[in-house]
């Protein structure tokens, strides 16, 4: 969420920043209804100030036997009172109004964020492992003989409907394997604080971070009013939700392997098939919570812990950097890792790293007490992919596959399977 002191002192640079997500200028509107809302707050003091006065001249009136003066003050203290109630409840609205009108306004991104319209204009900052060249023509992960009949479409849609997949046997313990590769690395490797968080929030979290109340169609709801959280940057962000933390206890690194949910609303029609795109999967979520002063190398660290998962597991992949019209909403800068799969030809995206800057902290009033003195200041926070485990699955299948319809494993993932090396093509670890 914005600071209205910052649009009121820098309208230009807001709707420029705007301007850059494609948006037209706003900061007019925005401040009209905060001008509206500070005079209702005004004129409800300067009321209350002069009924506090005729309050005082009512026991003078009462002591100088003056009954037209008292009756006259009064009935004025009543009229302000009146008048101080109604000007409190539109200044109630009008601040409501401003508030709902600013947690819908996107972040204003770096301005080292290339400008563009959509994926076709996100630059690319380095790419590291070449393709491996097959003897055959590769297929995609659905279509591998040695897990072929262990990633049950079918048993998924009549249980939950699409978008669902059973995995089954060998496939099954190899994406619980890359899970557990995942946690550890980061844990062991990366420093990061291993963390278990609910999947059930309250409302309040959604819109800590960004998902409510403009993307609340994207996620799912329950009858009772909690939300299934999308990741684990809602859980893990919102444990600093309105609390002052000392500087000293930052910055606070931690990554979470949950379930997580989404309806993928925005998404008709795309990747129908195999598991790129599900309602339900599961991810390895890094979340960092600092001072602004070293946020911008966390988001660094945090790209470099991402991709080291990828180059520990020999998976080919690059890295771009969103251009201001494919970057998150809530987010000033986000790095996009992709992976080579080579069922599909392409890079696909397996992990998105950014950084919010004090753009969630304010909607979930989080703020830190600097170690030299002084008043607290909002924290940064970021979040990242560490990794999507469903997306790794299927690039370790594809990337491993091989002529006999096998699939070769990455060595780091060994020890997690008893020292098993493949999955052969009748779908047994061997």
């Amino acid at each position: 969420m914005h600071d209205i002191k910052f649009i009121r002192d820098n309208p230009t640079a807001f709707d420029e920043g705007m301007a850059r997500r494609g948006l037209s200028a706003m900061s007019s509107s925005i401040l009209a209804l905060d001008e509206a809302r500070r005079g209702l707050i005004h004129a409800a003091e300067t009321a209350q100030a002069e009924a506090n006065k005729a309050a005082k001249e009512i026991g003078a009136a009462k002591a100088a036997g003056d009954e037209a003066t008292f009756e006259r003050l009064r009935a004025e203290v009543a009229e302000k009172k009146s008048a101080i109630a109604r000007l409190q409840d539109e200044a109630k609205e009008k601040d409501a109004e401003l508030h709902t009108l600013l947690l819908g306004i996107p972040n204003i991104p770096y301005d080292d964020v290339p400008e563009g319209a959509d994926e076709d204009d996100n630059v690319e900052i380095r790419r590291v492992g070449s393709p491996r060249n097959f003897a055959f023509q590769p297929v995609e992960h659905y279509e591998i003989p040695a897990v072929r009949d262990q990633l049950d479409f079918e048993a998924g849609a009549r249980l939950s409907g699409s978008r669902f997949v059973v995995i089954k046997g060998a496939a099954a313990r190899l994406h619980r394997a890359l899970a557990q590769f995942m946690i550890d690395t980061h844990v062991e490797d990366h420093d990061l604080t291993e963390t278990q968080t609910p999947v059930l929030v309250r409302e309040e979290m959604m819109v800590g971070t960004g998902q409510l109340p403009k993307f609340g169609e994207d996620s799912y709801q329950t009858t009772n009013g909690w939300w299934l959280i999308p990741t684990a940057e809602v859980t893990l962000t919102n444990l600093v939700h309105g609390q002052t933390v000392e500087e000293a206890a930052l910055p606070m690194r931690m990554a979470a392997h949950t379930l997580c949910f989404r309806s993928e609303a925005g998404s008709a029609g795309r990747d129908t098939s195999g598991m790129l795109r599900q309602h339900q999967f599961e991810k390895v979520e890094m979340v960092t919570i600092c001072t602004p002063e070293t946020s911008g190398d966390e988001h660094g660290r945090m790209t470099r812990c991402a991709e080291a998962i990828l180059e520990k597991l020999g998976l080919p992949y690059r890295t771009v950097v969103l251009c201001t019209g494919d970057m998150g909403a809530g987010m000033k800068k986000t790095h996009d890792i992709e992976v080579w799969l080579p069922g599909q030809n392409t890079y696909r995206e397996i992990s998105s790293v950014s950084v919010a800057g004090d753009y969630q902290a304010r909607r979930m009033n989080a703020r830190y007490k600097p170690a030299g003195g002084g008043k607290p200041e909002f924290v940064h926070t970021l979040n990242g992919s560490g990794l999507a485990v469903g997306r790794a699955l299927i690039a370790v299948l594809e990337n491993g596959q091989e002529e006999d319809g096998s699939v070769t494993l990455p060595e780091v993932l060994h020890p997690y399977l008893r020292g098993k090396t493949r999955i052969s093509a009748a779908g047994e670890l061997v």
